[in-house]
């Protein structure tokens, strides 16, 4: 693979210049290579601990009459079961629409749903315990497509309607108009630690829980309300995770309360770990989508009215499906101004999983569906889908007139205007573009296909009252500097980003600062790390930490020297004030001796966003993240496999705070999007089962589907609003880079059907299987 970026340092970074804006190793790299990085199954268990197995619902939608545990009770090592009965406190979870129950009650509303717990002496033998138990389902109908549910108006939560000028009018004056259809498929988190939860009971009604968890706060609430106490009774901590996705936001939270139930019932602590079968038939995936469109536009592409239906397929509860769908109306502009337009938003409720957060919370199934319509367009008017998409851009600033939102939010910091030629030109995209026209009229059967997409994300919580972090800095006698802030490290390197913020504000080398297990004892009611803002956050909330800290010893130091604070510097490990310099460990125990506060806590809260969720409008981001993918691919027209070849990405991550964690993200993000749009299926089949529930039968992009040619760069300016460091997160923009995957794919499949049938709309159902590939050429008929 290319070496994807001149910012890598030719030598290590330094350990006496500042740390931001070098690619320090994460904080925990050399642990997990050598294999003594800690994850909650490698803990250490207490004395007398049982170990638990979900009884799964073999239905997907039914009447539960009973539950006969004989068999299972009878085998060796089985301590008992646990059922909804067991629950102490609220037998429904504490989730926000307060639709999902504990344990399955009187009814069944999906295959794999967990109806209760086998509690055993070892981990084997509640699993064959767990099978053991019989279950009296009578079947109920299902169901199990998002146009059924539409059909019945099934839905977890009531539709919701975004309009904007007069869509009817910009589609009846319109030169050209043009309607569509087509779905994109969900995606399993795949994370390599599954998840799993273990619940120690303490002394006088108080509970530890390990949780796998990207939200430490809502296990602790979660686990409180089933157990009928109060929050301050249960700490919950988190080291790291194996990887969360998203999948680890809110469904953590079930383990967490299962273990603790569990445990209050046997009095002993209890672990849970679903294996991967179970895994993927208990939890959420991202959620599946199915579009309609209307859309008129004018001789060079520019659309004038676009009524867009979208439907998303939400399982049986609620869960986050609420904001997951809202984002995706945020996002259904992606870059593109849209002066008259209507959005129909629909959460369909279908006797499947309950869908939950991924990486991108809605904005991938949001943006794919204004770059396919750019790219129907495109074809159908025979002009290239970079002009078109120009064409449609968000102006440069405020006197264009064509930079406010559908949802009335200013876009103040456009940067897609300078970007994408950039990358058009280091991409060599118009040559290129030549080059496969040239090759597809003499190549029969492979046909090659090029895409420009660019990408516009709002970074905030759409809830605003999510956009805020806690953190606390300690200073020790010796020098050394401990931080704990409200995050979770899930391998994205916020611990690492956070410690480098630290330790430039403090002017210390990086080795001195820790960063320690996220922990609801230390910082409370944090938010989960999602909405790619954990930096922003709590990278922001562990500098002011610092900054008290700081202050205090500028403080000290000014009184000992006759000067002003705001002379004192803090660099190198040194404290330089006008008349001397100290050693920074020297004047920590001096400062201490001298009776000096050296510890803090730091808050933050985001400025500037307020939002309307009764009528979806407001400034809900604080800015946004910009950026671009060319992607070419190939496809077989005989077999439908497809493949992706070269990337170039060019993204805006502002003034990275550690560029090679940022690329790091920006290659995880894009060849995980990829694999959404390729080759992760999820296929559940008439009964509601879920037939891919296995790596045998769900295919991830693996180390053979790297493309050659992998260049990624990053844009130079940094972030105009005033975040950390000048940095713009990077956790979630770059998967939508992968939709240009997708319109490559789609216009490889157009060179293959060739003459009049290259011009026509290109319905190719994502994820592009080679199944889906000879559909969209025409080839295969269902």
């Amino acid at each position: 693979m290319n070496a994807p970026h001149t910012l890598f340092p030719q030598v290590p970074p330094s350990s006496t210049g500042p740390a931001m804006g070098q690619s320090h190793i994460h904080e925990s790299a050399r642990a997990q290579v050598a294999g003594a990085a800690h994850y909650i199954d490698d803990l250490p268990e207490v004395k007398g601990t049982l170990y638990a197995a979900p009884i799964l619902s073999t239905v997907a939608h039914g009447r539960l009459n009973g539950v006969d545990a004989r068999a299972a009770l009878a085998l060796s090592g089985v301590r008992g079961v646990v059922l909804a009965a067991d629950v102490p406190g609220d037998k429904l979870l504490a989730a926000f629409a307060h639709d999902e129950p504990v344990f399955a009650v009187d009814t069944v509303q999906h295959m794999g749903q967990v109806v209760g717990l086998v509690v055993a002496d070892s981990v084997m033998q509640a699993r064959r315990a767990a099978r053991a138990v019989q279950l009296d389902i009578t079947p109920l109908p299902a169901v199990l497509s998002v146009q059924a549910a539409l059909k019945t108006e099934s839905y977890v939560l009531p539709p919701v309607f975004v309009r904007r000028g007069d869509a009817a009018a910009g589609l009846t004056q319109a030169p050209h108009r043009l309607q569509g259809a087509f779905e994109v498929g969900g995606q399993e988190h795949f994370y390599l630690e599954g998840q799993i939860a273990y619940a120690v009971p303490q002394e006088q009604n108080q509970w530890s829980i390990h949780s796998s968890t990207q939200h430490p706060g809502e296990v602790q609430h979660w686990v409180a309300h089933a157990l009928g106490i109060n929050n301050h009774a249960v700490r919950v901590e988190c080291r790291r995770m194996g990887g969360g996705f998203g999948g680890k936001e809110t469904q953590a939270g079930h383990l967490a309360v299962w273990a603790a139930v569990a445990a209050h019932k046997f009095g002993r602590p209890v672990k849970l770990r679903l294996d991967r079968d179970e895994d993927f038939m208990v939890t959420g995936k991202r959620h599946p989508f199915a579009y309609e469109y209307d859309v008129g536009f004018d001789e060079t592409g520019r659309i004038t009215g676009l009524k867009l239906q979208m439907a998303a397929n939400c399982g049986f509860s609620a869960d986050l499906s609420g904001p997951v769908a809202d984002r995706a109306v945020f996002h259904a502009d992606n870059a593109y101004y849209l002066s008259d337009v209507e959005i129909a938003s629909y959460r369909c409720k279908t006797n499947t999983q309950s869908h939950t957060a991924f990486r991108g919370f809605g904005g991938p199934q949001g943006v794919i569906v204004i770059e396919a319509i750019l790219g129907d367009i495109a074809r159908t008017l025979g002009l290239d889908a970079q002009d078109v998409r120009l064409a449609n851009l968000y102006g440069k600033d405020a006197s264009e007139g064509r930079n406010v939102t559908h949802y009335q939010m200013t876009v103040e910091d456009n940067i897609l205007h300078a970007l994408l030629p950039q990358l058009e030109q280091t991409s060599r995209y118009r040559q290129r573009q030549a080059d496969i026209a040239a090759w597809n009229a003499q190549s029969p059967v492979l046909k090659r296909g090029l895409a420009i997409t660019p990408v516009k994300f709002g970074i905030s919580f759409t809830a605003t009252l999510f956009n805020q972090a806690g953190a606390l800095v300690h200073v020790y006698t010796d020098g050394s500097v401990q931080v704990n802030h409200g995050g979770t490290e899930m391998g994205q390197g916020l611990h690492t980003k956070v410690a480098q913020i630290v330790a430039d504000e403090l002017g210390v080398p990086l080795a001195r600062v820790l960063v320690t297990a996220s922990d609801t004892s230390k910082v409370p009611n944090a938010s989960a790390t999602a909405a790619s803002s954990g930096t922003d956050l709590n990278g922001r909330a562990a500098q002011y930490a610092a900054r008290h800290v700081r202050d205090n010893l500028a403080a000290f130091v000014c009184g000992l020297d006759g000067c002003g604070a705001g002379a004192i510097r803090f660099a190198g490990g040194q404290v330089i004030s006008p008349k001397t310099v100290r050693n920074f460990d020297a004047v920590v125990k001096d400062a201490y001796a001298n009776r000096i506060q050296l510890w803090s806590d730091g808050f933050y809260r985001t400025p500037k966003i307020h939002y309307d969720k009764a009528t979806l409008t407001g400034r809900p981001f604080y800015y946004f993240s910009y950026g671009a993918a060319c992607t070419e691919v190939v496809i077989d027209t005989f077999t439908g496999e497809n493949r992706v070849l070269a990337v170039d990405i060019l993204h805006d991550v502002g003034h990275s705070i550690n560029p090679a964690i940022d690329i790091g993200q920006i290659e995880g993000g894009f060849v995980q999007g990829m694999g959404w749009l390729t080759t992760e299926q999820l296929v559940w089949n008439d009964k509601g089962y879920l037939a891919t529930h296995a790596p045998s039968t769900y295919k991830i992009p693996a180390t053979g589907d790297i493309p050659a040619h992998f260049k990624v760069d990053l844009w130079p300016e940094a972030n105009r609003e005033d975040n950390v460091g000048g940095s713009k997160a990077v956790g979630e923009p770059p998967f939508m880079l992968a939709i240009s995957v997708y319109e490559a794919l789609r216009n490889a499949v157009a060179a293959g059907r060739g003459g009049v049938d290259a011009a026509a709309q290109v319905v190719l159902t994502a994820p592009a299987t080679a199944e889906n590939v000879l559909r969209a050429l025409g080839r295969l008929v269902d």
